[in-house]
């Protein structure tokens, strides 16, 4: 059996926490690996739908896109109805043609802020990649290109202040850890031990394959 199937199927266990849905935030800096590991998660849970907030940001409003997640994904979503997001196209600065999300078992939200004060009262979870802030960045980075050095100029300062306003991870159930085959989960300062705890110290994760962007 994976060794992501036994969170997995503790995620599914808990109770509904936006109406008939469990939402399960996965939170961290940029290029800490959010996209790729709730890939990874969305898979062991069957196909789970997975909302990223890059989806919903812009250039003018990086972080301002609260309004946006209530309208388009936590209203429906709270109903048991089919989300409908308009996706920001990022080349063209506009946003795109609604995709729907469906009111899945569990649905992932994925991005940086993602834990953020305004949302965790929707959340089933919270889960806080665990990788400095100046290691993700310099991953982003590489990952990017020279070409986008100016915006990562704006956004490490922009991170920078929306964490210190309204951090998220002191609020986090579970910190995830890459490792060099996989991911390592450690109770997070939310954590509490109960029967309701699925994080151990020391639990490992699925084997990566591809490179850890």
């Amino acid at each position: 059996m994976d060794d992501l199937d036994r969170p997995a199927a503790a995620l599914r266990a808990l109770p509904p926490s936006c109406g008939p849905v469990r939402l399960v935030a996965v939170d961290g800096h940029a290029g800490s690996g959010k996209s790729t590991f709730a890939g990874r998660l969305a898979t062991a849970l069957g196909g789970a739908p997975v909302l990223h907030l890059d989806d919903l940001a812009t250039h003018d409003e990086l972080f301002a896109w609260t309004e946006r997640l209530r309208a388009q994904a936590l209203g429906p979503l709270s109903r048991g109805e089919v989300a409908r997001i308009h996706p920001y196209d990022w080349n063209l600065r506009r946003f795109g043609p609604p995709v729907p999300l469906p009111p899945a078992p569990v649905v992932l939200i994925e991005g940086v802020g993602a834990g953020r004060r305004a949302l965790r009262p929707h959340l089933a979870r919270l889960l806080w990649m665990e990788r400095a802030a100046e290691a993700s960045w310099e991953r982003g980075r590489h990952r990017d290109g020279p070409a986008q050095a100016a915006f990562w100029d704006g956004w490490t300062v922009a991170e920078t202040r929306h964490f210190a306003a309204d951090p998220s991870r002191p609020f986090a159930h579970a910190l995830v850890r890459e490792c060099p085959e996989g991911y390592e989960w450690l109770p997070g300062p939310a954590a509490a031990a109960g029967p309701n705890q699925f994080i151990t110290d020391g639990d490992h994760l699925l084997p990566r394959s591809e490179p850890p962007y």
